[in-house]
């Protein structure tokens, strides 16, 4: 259910960082989602881990935990937030062909994570691409989407169960 009003807003309409100082720290926790679609050929040599760049999810899997950990710097109203747990798991996908990227993230404190699962996300695309781009430059990031929250005043948001987006 969509807010009325968005917070990084002043009433005069100027941006601003939200004010957590208020809120109750507890137990956070964002999944996210995302695709890179590519030529059968570049999941193959993904698959194989014969690319000459070397083992592309490991280093993707490396570059979403660091991503996780520098979104208040890349994204201007985010809170930094210390992060308990990172997790990155990949799936390839033949009948797309391409890549599936899920991260969760959790910490403990007055603020979501969701922001830090979705940035994870797109740098573990974003790597796999950087990498394999030698050979495939047609390569496609999509479906970038949350897929749980739990934690917070706000409630749980679960994508199986919430109403689907209309883009989707």
């Amino acid at each position: 259910m969509p807010k009325s009003s968005l917070t990084h807003f002043t009433p005069q309409g100027h941006a601003q960082i939200v004010d957590i100082g208020g809120k109750d720290s507890t137990h956070r926790v964002a999944i996210a989602s995302g695709q890179i679609v590519m030529q059968p050929q570049t999941l193959a040599l993904i698959q194989a881990g014969t690319h000459k760049k070397g083992d592309v999810l490991g280093i993707a899997r490396v570059a979403a935990i660091m991503g996780s950990k520098k979104t208040a710097e890349l994204v201007p109203l985010c809170h930094p937030l210390a992060l308990s747990h990172v997790t990155v798991d990949f799936s390839l996908d033949e009948s797309l062909p391409g890549v599936v990227c899920q991260v969760r993230c959790e910490t403990h404190g007055p603020t979501g994570v969701e922001m830090e699962a979705l940035t994870a996300v797109q740098v573990a695309l974003l790597t796999v691409y950087d990498m394999c781009k030698a050979v495939d430059r047609q390569m496609c990031m999509d479906n970038i989407r949350l897929l749980h929250k739990a934690g917070g005043r706000s409630g749980t948001f679960d994508e199986r169960l919430d109403a689907p987006s209309p883009t989707r």
